[in-house]
């Protein structure tokens, strides 16, 4: 594995033909979650089987959680919480938050950066992350006037419901997409996913769906599921 800056976020590299993220075979893309520190994806790369000679990126958030460790955007934990014991992810879903479109415009160089610097286009690209990451990526995904191979949503939420069902107009009947969710996750309600998935099948979106019986994680099922995703966006 290697870091570097790759326009303005650092991004740790792996798999390719060195280890590193050399040659040039397709990537993919992963962004962390709230909270986790800018290398916690990386031991997907040696767990996941998404073929010969891909290559693994994942961008670091660029903004510092006190005590814990990186964050797209700022949140209100509480507030979170709060929804959850209400049962009502529709405020979720209905708010876009403050530092969203900035967190976003910070990726969007980056993965220009990307397709500079290490010759990654989007057509071979498969952009997704997990929770916040997650959720950061669908809207990139959604509003691209070029489409990615693939994107993949793992433990995210439907947001911006607004401004993501006017864009899945557009982009939808491009967009192929694997989304896993747990059924007891007490960070991101499982409704939530499911309305996100809807929203990308009814656009025209295919969509693999994962629904698994734990929380707010990556469990194996997820990371099989992923593998086969990759293997068939990315055939030998």
């Amino acid at each position: 594995m290697v870091s570097e800056l790759l326009g303005p976020l650092r991004v740790h590299a792996a798999g390719g033909t060195d280890g590193r993220g050399g040659g040039d075979g397709p990537a993919i893309l992963l962004c962390h979650g709230f909270g986790a520190p800018g290398d916690d994806l990386v031991p997907l790369a040696r767990v996941i089987d998404a073929g010969r000679g891909v290559r693994w990126f994942f961008p670091e958030a660029p903004l510092t959680v006190p005590g814990a460790g990186r964050a797209w955007w700022p949140l209100d934990l509480a507030r979170i919480q709060a929804m959850q014991l209400r049962g009502d992810p529709r405020a979720l879903a209905e708010e876009t938050p403050p530092g969203l479109d900035q967190a976003r415009a910070a990726l969007e160089a980056t993965i220009d950066a990307l397709e500079a610097e290490r010759g990654v286009g989007r057509d071979r690209l498969l952009l997704g992350g997990f929770s916040q990451g997650a959720m950061l990526t669908t809207g990139i995904a959604l509003h691209a006037e070029r489409p990615f191979a693939g994107l993949v949503v793992l433990s995210g939420n439907l947001l911006s419901v607004d401004r993501w069902t006017e864009a899945a107009g557009r982009s939808g009947p491009k967009l192929l997409a694997f989304l896993a969710h747990g059924r007891r996750d007490p960070v991101l309600p499982f409704v939530g996913a499911e309305a996100l998935r809807a929203l990308l099948e009814k656009s025209g979106a295919e969509v693999e769906w994962v629904a698994h019986g734990g929380g707010h994680e990556i469990p194996p099922p997820v990371v099989t599921g992923l593998a086969a995703f990759a293997r068939r966006r990315f055939p030998a």
